[in-house]
């Protein structure tokens, strides 16, 4: 009796006790797991903890992140404080006193650092919180805005956005980078923006060509990425519109711009003849989709695009076309020259061709290479008489040009750098250079075959 008695009054404040715990939803096991975790954080207050944060390097805080759910737990709600705010997001994007350099690349690798963090902290999360977690975090930045900045081109914000953006997205797989671009896509209307820039008058809307260009160049293409992340991120840019818009937009982020105040030039292959810096952009973007890495892209898409391109806003001169192609490298060079040839544009092709000699020798490249690629294209046509054409129509064009170019020089058509006389000039050797070429090939077959 006596202990039935004694253990029926022991019994009952521990019920107590338990159904006292399923009200306040913990347990006393779980609360010990997860001071444990803590490790020696755990004898810490949380004001103190934070303190502790602040004399850690963001990298350390990263590797810190790690340890447990529980401390990535507080970590996470450290950088939602306003002093972990103030402490990660530095906002000093304009800074001209101090060497451009230096400086920029120290933000750049603190914004690096922030990304590893954000992306250890929200490991566990689904994509799409961890997104909206992050914008929560980074949304009073107004220099990671679209908009946000009163001076992009001295802004190093966007850069740093898209390095933060490269590292926290680097090894997601392709419907997360998609759920990425979307979100972005969404938040900054790029898609209304876009519309606007590309179905208004070119230059119309020159501020917005411009803040279109520096938020895809800074933050989608981020500079320094890998060529497989840059082709996933371009053809998202490019492929929701057709080819003539696409075409457009393509000059926009990758086109000339001016030095004075970086909007872009759409005179610029209409005018006269440009220089390599000025289509290099234009050049590395079209290698790119049409190199392996693009698998939404087949070599008639980019074609098609270098196609519509060459006449944005206007026909381009033919010297910026042949110079272009040069820069956009031996494949896109050929193939772009051959469907020329299968579609039966030989006069086109030939005056492409003379162009390509001329560029070569102006920016002293080897001749040889113009000879080789006429050789190429040559084996294309499927008929002696249509190489053969094509031959006739390749020295029937070196002959004109020479006479427009001897006419206009004759008639005292001159400017201050006497452009007229210099491309006679240039021409007169294109052509000795490139039947030079061409004999010493002949030559060489003619005797190795003796």
């Amino acid at each position: 009796m006596t202990s039935s008695a004694g253990s029926s009054c022991t019994s009952v404040p521990r019920q107590k006790q338990r159904r006292s715990s399923r009200r306040s939803g913990r347990t006393p096991g779980r609360d010990s797991q997860a001071l444990s975790s803590l490790g020696d954080f755990q004898t810490l207050p949380l004001e103190i903890f934070q303190m502790v944060l602040n004399y850690l390097s963001v990298k350390d805080i990263s590797m810190l992140s790690m340890v447990s759910k529980t401390i990535s737990g507080r970590l996470i709600n450290y950088i939602s404080t306003s002093s972990g705010s103030r402490r990660l997001l530095l906002q000093d994007f304009h800074r001209p006193e101090l060497p451009a350099r230096k400086e920029g690349a120290s933000i750049l690798e603190h914004y690096k650092a922030l990304g590893l963090l954000l992306k250890r902290c929200t490991l566990l999360l689904p994509t799409r919180d961890r997104l909206k977690y992050v914008h929560k975090v980074l949304s009073g930045v107004s220099c990671f805005k679209l908009n946000g900045c009163a001076s992009p081109l001295h802004c190093l914000g966007l850069q740093c956005y898209g390095v933060f953006l490269q590292i926290l997205t680097a090894g997601w797989d392709e419907l997360e980078c998609h759920r990425v671009f979307n979100f972005l896509w969404e938040l900054s209307n790029l898609a209304r923006k876009v519309q606007t820039v590309v179905s208004s008058k070119p230059g119309s809307a020159r501020r917005l060509e411009l803040r279109i260009r520096l938020y895809c160049r800074g933050v989608l293409l981020s500079p320094g990425s890998h060529r497989s992340d840059s082709a996933f991120w371009l053809t998202r840019i490019l492929k929701p519109w057709p080819m003539v818009n696409q075409a457009r937009l393509l000059y926009i982020i990758f086109g000339p711009v001016s030095s004075r105040d970086g909007h872009v030039v759409w005179q610029k292959m209409i005018e006269g003849p440009t220089d390599e810096t000025s289509l290099k952009g234009l050049a590395d973007a079209i290698k790119l989709l049409y190199g392996t890495e693009a698998r939404e892209w087949t070599a008639d898409d980019v074609i098609s695009l270098v196609d519509e391109l060459s006449v944005v806003p206007q026909e381009w001169l033919m010297e910026n076309n042949a110079r272009l192609l040069l820069l956009s490298g031996n494949s896109i060079c050929f193939t772009f020259l051959a469907s020329k040839a299968v579609n039966g544009r030989a006069l086109e092709l030939a005056r492409l061709m003379v162009f390509m000699a001329l560029v070569c020798e102006k920016d002293l490249y080897c001749m040889d290479w113009a000879v080789k690629m006429m050789q190429k294209v040559c084996k294309v046509f499927s008929t002696p008489w249509e190489r053969n054409n094509f031959l006739q129509c390749l020295e029937n064009t070196f002959a004109h040009m020479l006479m427009d170019m001897l006419q206009a020089v004759l008639a005292g058509e001159r400017d201050e750098e006497d452009s007229s006389f210099l491309n006679l000039f240039h021409l007169v050797n294109a052509q000795a250079n490139f039947h030079k070429e061409i004999l010493y090939m002949a030559l060489g077959n003619s005797s190795s075959s003796s």
